[in-house]
């Protein structure tokens, strides 16, 4: 219909996409002391969802916010009493601003919600003990122009995830390491 109207807009896929139904931001994930899950969240990933996107000038956020904006054809959510999602701003949900209205943290967490499991001890007390912060919001793409290809826009929704560098030394090779140091300060004087 927007096509028609002279809006350019487009079918956007996104992979291992997060149904947030508590708004928080998070896919929570409880389980009892003994592993087994407690099904306490309604939470859930999909393996993907899909929605459009057009574009056109937001007056009412303003210019930074002009561009493509997401709009769900298909919300599984109410929205001010409606089933209803969007128009978002792409550009408020790469910079988190979820504050805003038109679902923005709806969508903020359908592409970039942390998967959280926490342990629970009783009703008043619980523990995270797993975070994975690049689980969600994967490969999202539209079609390219005038062919058949994918067209990444992953960068339209979030910034590049941080790669964590760990490493582990024994300890010998890091007692070593204090030495070379060693040698080279004594060398430089």
């Amino acid at each position: 219909v927007l096509r028609c109207l002279g809006i350019p807009t487009r079918v956007i896929t996104n992979f291992n996409s997060a149904h947030d139904k508590n708004l928080n931001l998070s896919i929570d994930k409880y389980i009892d002391m003994s592993g087994n899950n407690l099904h306490l969240s309604e939470d859930s990933v999909w393996n993907f969802h899909v929605w459009n996107e057009c574009w056109f000038v937001r007056r009412d956020l303003g210019s930074f916010y002009d561009g493509w904006q997401v709009l769900d054809a298909t919300p599984q959510e109410k929205s001010k009493g409606i089933y209803q999602c969007g128009p978002a701003s792409t550009r408020a949900i790469k910079e988190g601003d979820v504050d805003l209205d038109y679902d923005g943290p709806f969508v903020f967490a359908a592409v970039n919600a942390d998967c959280i499991t926490w342990i629970r001890y009783s009703k008043k007390r619980k523990e995270r003990i797993y975070s994975d912060t690049r689980k969600i919001g994967k490969f999202i793409s539209t079609k390219a122009v005038g062919s058949n290809s994918r067209v990444d826009v992953t960068a339209n929704y979030k910034y590049p995830e941080v790669k964590e560098i760990s490493f582990k030394i024994s300890y010998s090779q890091y007692k070593n390491s204090l030495m070379d140091d060693r040698k080279i300060l004594v060398t430089a004087v």
